[in-house]
Order: structure tokens, then C-alpha cells, then sequence
């Protein structure tokens, strides 16, 4: 059997629906509605690259939350969390030069009512990796229930995955929320983020000062930063590699790169059969490499489309194999 068959990804986070602005003028009400959120995203992200994928936070019975759940079904991700009678969380999207800016709507919302029984029940006993991070992380009595799930698949000896992705018009206690993420650190097998949740965890810092000290708060087989335009890093042991973007052109929009690219690395490690917490201290400086390499052509080829819509595992090999996008 193949890792990738016996790998089963769990993904904890927000399901919502991006309300992106029209600036073509030809939706009716002036937005295109995308199916959202970071870690759904992660999760179609991966159901495309071939790997089997449990979403267990709750998705509503409205009209945007059946889309939400037909859409997963149709990438092979199985819905594991309840459907509830609550609305559908939802992201207000307008772009500034092509990058998004966000406005959430989430109060009383299906993806927030979730229990640590509801949690247990709908976590597959054959999970192997669990990822988690967003908005699910950003405050409120589900954040703590959350963490509580991160920690215990951590002890539990379940591979985990962490991606802040900080949207700080929804931190209401900045204090709190990077005291959260530095715990979670502690529990986590890989670390992905951005250059601004960087940024933002870590204010005043540079960002070699900033890295160093992430990387003393956390026992991580692999951090990841992303730097949008400048390409990415990554660190594993002793092990760090810096690569630009590939290049390509038909920039629409960067609506889900990072998330792409954490599912990448993932299903990449999948591949090389190291999504275990012991299989991560031996990675390679090649094996880094290709992986940063396979996240970079992923998150650039979701950057030709709108919204996230990310490639196709026989598309990114290509691409891969190729040299190009």
C-alpha cells in the first residue's frame, strides 16, 4: 500500500464564502461568491492532489453550505462534521492591486458551534495528520476548543500542521491570540505562515530575529514562511533552503496561494512517506527542496485563476516536470 493511501489528513477550521468585489462590472449584486476559508481550502487543496481528507468542522444546511459540502464531495474530501440549521460564515473580499482585503461575518455561524464531544465523534480513528489554523484560532470559546483537539492529537502521537493565517480584524485581544499560537507551537509537527503573520506574531522584530525566535518556541520538523512575491523558506533540523517563484504570467489574484501551498506540502511529504511526526527529523536538504519547490509551482498556479482553484495533481506534476507554469 502506498503512503499516500494509508495517510488520512483531518482538517479542523472555518468553511465560509468569500464575496469577492467585481471589478469587471458583470455580477449582479456586484460580487462573485466563492467557496472559502483557509482550511476548506487546504482540504480541497488536497483532495485534488489524490490525498485522503476529512473535514470535520460543522457546515451549514443553507444554501451557501450545501455548495460548501457538494464541493468537497466532488474534490473525494469526506464531510465528516454535522451539517447545522446556522448561517454560513462569510468573508467580504475587495482587492488592492490584486490582494485581497478582508471583512468576516461569523457571529452564530455553523463552522462556530462546535463541542470537544462533537470534535471527538467526528475525527476518523484512522486519521494520521491533523491541520489546523485560521480563523478557528482567532478568539472565542471554539478557539479553546480547538486548541484543545490540536494538543490532544499531538500527545496522541498524530502528525499535526499549524497555519496562523492572521486575519487581526478578528483578534479583539492581541495578547491572547499570539499567547494561543505560541502554545500550539509547542504541539505542532510542521509550521507554515506567511511573511505578515510574521510579522504581526512577532512585532518590532526583524524578520531573521522574528524566524529565531519562532524556531526556539517550537519542536517542528518543518517551518515554512511564505513570502508572496519574493518566494518562500523553510527550515528542518539543520536543514534551510530560500527559493524564488517560478516564473509565470496572468496574475488574477493570490485568494488561497498560501493555503495551496500548505496542502502541497503536505501531499509532498505524503509522497516522500514522511507526514509523521518521526519520519520529519530525517528530511533532506533535496527532500526540503522539492518540497518548497512542489508548494511554490502549486500556490503560483492557483495564481492564474480567481479565487482559489488549485491545481490538479497530473497538472502540478507537469508543471513540475516541465520546469514551468
Amino acid at each position: 500500500m502506498s503512503m499516500q493511501a494509508e495517510t488520512l489528513v483531518v482538517i479542523g477550521g472555518e468553511n465560509l464564502i468569500d464575496s469577492i468585489e467585481d471589478t469587471s462590472g458583470t455580477a449582479p449584486d456586484g460580487f462573485f461568491h466563492n467557496l472559502g476559508g483557509s482550511p476548506y481550502n487546504v482540504a480541497v487543496a488536497l483532495g485534488r492532489q489524490g490525498i485522503a481528507t476529512h473535514y470535520i468542522t460543522p457546515i451549514s444546511t443553507d444554501a451557501f453550505g450545501q455548495r460548501l459540502a457538494d464541493h468537497l464531495a466532488g474534490q473525494g474530501v469526506v464531510t465528516a462534521g454535522p451539517r447545522l440549521d446556522a448561517p454560513t460564515s462569510q468573508a467580504i473580499v475587495t482587492l488592492k492591486d490584486g490582494v485581497p482585503q478582508y471583512r468576516f461575518l461569523r457571529e452564530a455561524t455553523a463552522e462556530r458551534m462546535i463541542t470537544a464531544p462533537m470534535l471527538r465523534s467526528a475525527f476518523p480513528p484512522a486519521g494520521t495528520h491533523f491541520h489546523l489554523g485560521s480563523l478557528a484560532l482567532a478568539g472565542g470559546d471554539d478557539a479553546a476548543i480547538w486548541e484543545e483537539a490540536f494538543v490532544a492529537a499531538a500527545q496522541a502521537g498524530i502528525c499535526t500542521s499549524l497555519d496562523p493565517n492572521v486575519r487581526a480584524s478578528l483578534i479583539a485581544d492581541p495578547d491572547s491570540y499570539r499567547a494561543r499560537i505560541t502554545r500550539l507551537l509547542g504541539h505542532a509537527s510542521i509550521v507554515k505562515l506567511s511573511d505578515e503573520d510574521l510579522e504581526w506574531l512577532y512585532p518590532g522584530l526583524s524578520q531573521d530575529e522574528a524566524i529565531t525566535v519562532l524556531l526556539g518556541q517550537t519542536k517542528a520538523g518543518i517551518v515554512a514562511l511564505t513570502k508572496g512575491p519574493n518566494g518562500a523558506e523553510a527550515w528542518a533540523g539543520r536543514q534551510h533552503v530560500s527559493l524564488a517563484n517560478p516564473a509565470f504570467s496572468g496574475l488574477v489574484d493570490t485568494i488561497g496561494a498560501g493555503d495551496t501551498f500548505m496542502a502541497s506540502l503536505l501531499a509532498g511529504l505524503a509522497e516522500q512517506g514522511r507526514l509523521a511526526q518521526t519520519a520529519l527529523v530525517a528530511l533532506t536538504e533535496d527532500e526540503l527542496t522539492l518540497l518548497v519547490k512542489r508548494g511554490l509551482y502549486a500556490a503560483c498556479m492557483n495564481c492564474t485563476k480567481e479565487g482559489c482553484d488549485p491545481p490538479v495533481a497530473a497538472a502540478l506534476a507537469k508543471a513540475l516536470r516541465d520546469g514551468r507554469i
